[in-house]
């Protein structure tokens, strides 16, 4: 064995960076704070450099299998009415036919297949201290545990309590984008398959996303503020409160979706962000995925950016035994993709009413048909052959 390592987090950055690790002969614990692995989940895009990460994880078939194939993306007006209809691909720059389209739960079943048999997981628990010496890292866990390891990676998310432990309070990377958002499910009841649907009016947007023929939709709603909501992140009664008041008077679906989000019982509430670190790794902790370089899910890169990370990390401590090799050969990338969120912003939610109009007029000239080549982010790193 080359060493034991401790992986914080198991959604789709943890299990996929334990699976290259464990590949590469050291011994992986991956500790999650959730009860097991959390299923179901809005749909996510695997697309440029990750699928061939995918591919040479063996996954990609299972991906594929899983695929959900949105075949079109409609936008409304306030009123409801249509602007136009595309293929979702036009929109986010991806490649019909290539990139893959899973939900977010069935990603994380599979990772988790492919890693249970030889990597060791710890469900309820998380990190309660770090404390690195000389030898290794010394790690406490909330349940009372405490074990040594050899390395420790954060990949657990956006609000990282291993980046928070080991570079600071999390405000300090932080970069609000200017919007808060609420996602749940509720009952297809608009006879949506396979399509989503968006409704915009100035700085205020909603979205409904049928996956396949479910009988449940993903509802999304999104409302531009100039200052992070800091006041309700924790309250989720107060975030009910914010999103309802925000679109109080709107038309189309929002008094449904409105009243969906009161009984939701799987209500999701954030900021738009953004992480940026100027160091990705500090001693013996890394970070990958959203802990150390969260994009924001308006770039639609999250989970393609954590796979290409895992892969790059786990191949830097398998060929160096350090950190730096990753960050140097993956940092470019990491910016390229995050610099994207201006296009998705621009796309997705304009915030004023002429912002709307030109938006609307530049999604009416464009063709229905898919794009053949993605957005040159999304393969601006070519993977390094695989360790011998």
């Amino acid at each position: 064995m080359k060493g034991t390592v401790l992986v914080s987090g198991a959604s789709i950055a943890g299990p996929a960076v334990a699976f290259w690790l464990r590949r590469h002969g050291f011994s992986v614990t991956v500790v999650e704070k959730a009860g097991g692995v959390r299923g179901g989940g809005y749909p996510i895009d695997v697309r440029g450099t990750a699928l061939e990460v995918a591919s040479r994880m063996g996954i990609l078939p299972l991906l594929r299998e899983a695929h959900i194939e949105t075949r079109s993306l409609t936008f409304v007006d306030g009123e409801g009415g249509e602007v136009t209809s595309l293929n979702p691909q036009t929109v986010t720059g991806g490649v019909d036919g290539h990139d893959v389209e899973v939900r977010r739960g069935d990603l994380a079943e599979i990772l988790y297949g492919v890693t249970r048999d030889d990597v060791e997981y710890v469900f309820d628990d998380s990190i309660a201290t770090l404390t690195e010496h000389e030898h290794g890292v010394e790690v406490t866990f909330r349940g009372g545990t405490r074990r040594e390891f050899d390395l420790v990676v954060g990949a657990d998310g956006l609000h990282s309590r291993t980046r928070e432990l080991v570079f600071g309070p999390e405000h300090r990377f932080h970069r609000y984008l200017g919007y808060c958002f609420a996602g749940f499910t509720m009952p297809n009841e608009f006879g949506l398959s396979r399509e989503g649907v968006i409704w915009n009016a100035p700085g205020r947007g909603a979205a409904l996303y049928a996956v396949k023929g479910s009988d449940k939709v993903h509802g999304f709603l999104v409302a531009a503020r100039p200052e992070p909501p800091y006041e309700v992140l924790r309250d989720a009664g107060a975030q009910r409160d914010l999103i309802a008041a925000t679109f109080d008077g709107d038309g189309w679906e929002i008094p449904a979706m409105i009243g969906a989000l009161r009984d939701a019982d799987d209500l999701f509430f954030d900021t738009v962000s953004q992480i940026h670190l100027p160091r990705w790794s500090q001693g013996r902790v890394g970070l990958v995925g959203d802990a150390a370089y969260a994009p924001s899910f308006l770039t639609g890169q999250g989970t393609s950016l954590a796979l290409v990370g895992a892969y790059m990390l786990a191949r830097s401590l398998a060929t160096t035994g350090a950190f730096d090799a990753y960050e140097r050969e993956t940092r470019e990338f990491v910016e390229l993709n995050q610099a994207q969120v201006g296009v998705g912003d621009a796309a997705l939610f304009p915030v004023t009413a002429e912002a709307l109009a030109r938006r609307d007029n530049r999604l009416r000239g464009l063709t229905a048909l898919a794009p053949d080549t993605g957005r040159p982010a999304h393969t601006a790193l070519v993977l390094p052959d695989p360790v011998a």
